[in-house]
């Protein structure tokens, strides 16, 4: 009797045996789940990215075209000065008025072609602006997407550790909520 040996096994060996021998369909869904998540999850991370990197690019081109109105109105204000100092040349009684007179209407019909091109401008710089604000708001869809899976994995691995089937509910819950977030986002709603 010395020689034979008595083995005392807890319920954790016992699981873990019949894990080993039947498989653990629970853990082994959960793992796919959260490999599909991670997935999804790298997707959407790419298209807040892009957005993101769009939105700035527009930004950028409305700084340029902001710049460049700033110029013509500088030009602007350029030809306003010649032509107030052309007004004030004519009143002096020794001056060529007719040369000054003819000034002030050159100065007056360049300034009002500036004008138009300074506002295009703008309005250019604007429309940047607008299509800079739009892909913004498809970007924080898309980064609202990925967090919410961010957080479906995470509560995928809590389930797993605690095994408790409850925080399906919520794994399942902002899985759902990521999806509609990235459904909002492909649409541009």
């Amino acid at each position: 009797m010395a020689d034979e040996e008595f083995e005392v096994r807890g319920p954790h060996e016992e699981y873990l045996e019949h894990a080993a021998e039947h498989g653990d369909s629970f853990s082994g869904k959960i793992a796919v789940m959260t490999a599909i998540l991670a997935t999804v999850g790298a997707f959407f991370s790419y298209q807040a990215g892009s957005t993101q990197n769009e939105a700035a690019m527009f930004k950028n081109d409305a700084a340029m075209k902001k710049t460049e109105a700033s110029n013509q109105w500088n030009y602007y204000q350029a030809k306003s000065s010649k032509e107030n100092l052309a007004e004030l040349a004519v009143s002096l009684p020794t001056a060529d008025k007719s040369k000054y007179t003819l000034a002030i209407e050159r100065y007056s019909s360049e300034k009002s072609a500036i004008k138009k091109v300074a506002e295009k401008l703008e309005a250019e710089s604007k429309d940047w602006d607008d299509k800079s604000e739009a892909k913004m708001h498809v970007h924080h869809r898309w980064a609202l997407a990925m967090t919410m899976i961010q957080v479906a994995i995470s509560l995928a691995a809590i389930t797993l550790l605690t095994r408790k089937k409850i925080l399906l509910a919520g794994v399942y819950g902002m899985t759902l909520g990521g999806l509609i977030f990235a459904v909002l986002a492909l649409f541009q709603i």
